[in-house]
């Protein structure tokens, strides 16, 4: 779901194109009231809703002091609300039936805060927080309704050439930089196979276990590096566009523009997703070794 009609049209259409179904049903996740409206016209559409994603984001590159509450609030409201509100919607139509995913997008900053992103970190911390909240209930009423959060690194999409930016660089994702896919593979394997919690990427788990253990030198680390890390060497411009109201005009893909710059994936997305018939495999191996 989201806001341009046009560019969710060329979405479905690239779904029909490969031999899938698609329904378009625009709506701003930060309106409840308009994510029910969606969720109704995707289970007329299909009959009934199996998965549902929870994706959507808005951010301020900024140091905190200069966002302006509205704005502050418009970025919870689309990163954390819309995802409060699109569960909602689904657990409305998978309650009933005792059956269902819900999937959460999260991050690895949705345990290792940075600089500069205040408003998505709390939205991503927000999120889980009320993830698991929400998980506990539903395994104190036996519910079979799932909910997993996918914890995702630096990705090369879109969102930093239109995220609203007040640093003096254009933005850029803190590297490594992986390419959209690696993503996507991850969301997709999550949507069939039932797991807590999917680690992306192998800077994704450093960043939460060394928060885990070291946080104050995360702080110290990230005060030394945090902010060249996310500027790229392209001066900002005061009239670059921003969707934090409003839909970017233009035919945005998958990919953003650090293409040149961005890993297909990692053995360790492997590894993560495959850890049971893996360990199996090298349990037999010692077995047989012995």
């Amino acid at each position: 779901m989201g806001r341009d009609p046009d560019r969710l049209e060329q979405a479905a259409e690239e779904v029909r194109r490969l031999g899938g179904t698609a329904a378009v049903c625009p709506a701003d996740v930060a309106d409840a009231a308009l994510v029910e409206a969606a969720a109704a016209g995707v289970e007329a559409a299909f009959g009934r809703i199996d998965v549902w994603i929870n994706n959507a984001m808005a951010t301020i590159y900024s140091p905190f002091h200069e966002i302006s509450p509205e704005d502050y609030k418009r970025a919870t409201e689309v990163t954390y609300l819309g995802a409060v509100y699109g569960t909602m919607a689904a657990l409305r139509r998978m309650r009933p039936r005792n059956e269902g995913l819900i999937l959460q997008v999260g991050s690895a900053l949705a345990y290792r805060a940075i600089p500069l992103q205040a408003p998505y970190c709390g939205a991503k911390f927000a999120i889980r927080g009320f993830t698991d909240a929400l998980r506990c209930e539903l395994r104190h009423d036996r519910s079979r309704v799932r909910v997993t959060m996918v914890h995702l690194p630096a990705l090369n999409t879109p969102q930093f050439d239109w995220g609203k930016n007040r640093l003096p660089m254009r933005p850029q994702p803190v590297p490594p930089i992986f390419q959209p896919e690696m993503a996507a593979r991850a969301i997709c394997w999550a949507s069939r196979h039932y797991r807590r919690e999917v680690y992306v990427g192998l800077p994704t788990i450093k960043a939460i276990w060394t928060n885990k253990f070291v946080p104050g030198l995360a702080d110290r680390y990230l005060v030394r590096t945090g902010y060249a890390a996310q500027q790229s060497r392209q001066p900002a411009e005061a009239t670059d566009p921003d969707n934090l109201w409003q839909p970017v005009a233009g035919n945005f893909a998958a990919r953003g523009r650090f293409s040149g710059r961005a890993e297909d994936g990692t053995l360790q997305l492997w590894a993560s997703l495959y850890r049971g018939p893996l360990a199996a495999g090298l349990l037999a191996v010692a077995g047989q070794a012995r």
